[in-house]
């Protein structure tokens, strides 16, 4: 059994990780925007965790773990969603305790596409609801994981509540299907503003908005020139765009041009899921659905991995790192830096890979090897204090 010496290195840490699969806070007009809630009872925080479908419990047992063994000052409150149910009494129950604590970390809970047209996915019902409207996504290449391509670092940010996933579908007359896709001036100003302000908070230089304007003129029309609008404010910045498709082998062929990216939500979708498997596959990427008043984060791709569930086969990276984006949300930066630090070290020096990265660890060793780092180094620390 490992035993943590209690951590006198959180008093002098400067947390220099934190650039790495981080979302930093942006304020405007004075005002903070994504702001975390006030810690509570003596300084720790109530977070709510939702185990959700697949890999997921398995994996939010092994933050708690973590967690735990860093003393991070975090209490989970656990609410399940039965993605079985028609009722949405549980994602009701989700919301809620979103609501009073500001900030959750999930598990992905499955869509199937099996049920009713009047079943609405849960995972959208708690982006809606609680108005998360950016999803933003840090791909970034792993020296310690053999990809085709290098020196990736891009930032994605997707339109979370509108386009495609309004969940407005009818059928006209048999055998006739309209799917609404709902484009708003307001959410796409909203969306390209968020995305140029995180450019310029992360000192990035150019962003790219990805469309189809050339044929749905109306609807990706007014999001290109929403976006135009707000590059204007933003001289220091580099604004380009890029139909979709094009985008797509352009990421496959040469990623490496490729800065801040900014588009609605099924093209979000699709050039997340992309960029993941450009750096290694979605056991890798974190992600964080971020709004004015609350924060939710989980992995980047949103898989349910049902076909590795309970096998302690799971690649826990992507779920530690949406947990350490949660605690640099919480401003509990120097318990983000120990973990992810640890995190970085396991996939890039000691090379503890699971199957889908290639190699032959398991989930629990994987997390025994970040557990052993976060040990060495609080006992360097204590030497040197």
């Amino acid at each position: 059994m490992l035993k943590l010496i209690r951590p006198l290195f959180l008093q002098n840490r400067t947390g220099n990780t934190a650039q790495v699969f981080g979302v930093a806070g942006i304020s405007r007009r004075g005002k903070a925007w994504d702001s975390p809630p006030p810690a509570k009872y003596g300084g720790r925080h109530t977070v709510t965790m939702i185990p959700g479908d697949g890999i997921g419990p398995e994996l939010l047992r092994h933050v708690q773990e973590v967690f735990r063994y860093s003393c991070v000052p975090v209490d989970f409150e656990v609410v399940h969603v039965n993605s079985a149910m028609t009722e949405e009494d549980d994602i009701d129950d989700a919301i809620t305790a979103i609501r009073r604590n500001g900030v959750a970390l999930k598990g992905n809970i499955e869509t199937s596409h099996t049920m009713p047209p009047s079943h609405k996915s849960r995972n959208n019902l708690l982006r809606t609801s609680l108005d998360l409207y950016a999803n933003v996504i840090h791909c970034q290449s792993l020296p310690g994981v053999q990809t085709r391509h290098r020196d990736i670092d891009i930032m994605i940010i997707r339109e979370n509540t509108e386009g495609e996933y309004s969940s407005l579908e009818h059928e006209s007359v048999p055998g006739v299907v309209e799917s609404l896709k709902i484009i708003t001036k307001s959410n796409s100003l909203r969306i390209a503003d968020y995305a140029f302000r995180l450019a310029r908070e992360k000192g990035r230089k150019r962003v790219t908005a990805v469309h189809k304007a050339n044929i749905m003129k109306l609807g990706d029309g007014l999001f290109l020139q929403c976006c135009k609008e707000v590059a204007s404010g933003y001289p220091d910045i580099v604004f380009d765009s890029m139909i979709v498709d094009n985008t797509t082998m352009q990421l496959v062929s040469k990623p490496q041009q490729f800065d801040v990216m900014v588009m609605p939500n099924l093209y979000g979708n699709v050039v997340s899921n992309v960029c993941a498997g450009l750096v290694g596959g979605p056991g890798l990427v974190p992600g964080a659905n971020l709004g004015r008043d609350y924060a939710v984060f989980e992995t980047a791709t949103r898989n349910t991995g049902k076909s590795i569930a309970n096998k302690n086969t799971a690649n826990p990276t992507a779920m530690l790192l949406a947990s350490c984006m949660m605690l640099d949300h919480l401003q509990l930066h120097d318990y983000a830096a120990l973990i992810r630090s640890a995190i970085l070290r396991t996939m890039n020096e000691t090379r503890m890979h699971t199957a889908d990265i290639g190699g032959q660890g398991t989930t629990s060793e994987v997390v025994q090897s970040i557990m052993r780092l976060m040990q060495g180094a609080s006992l360097r620390s204590a030497a040197a204090f």
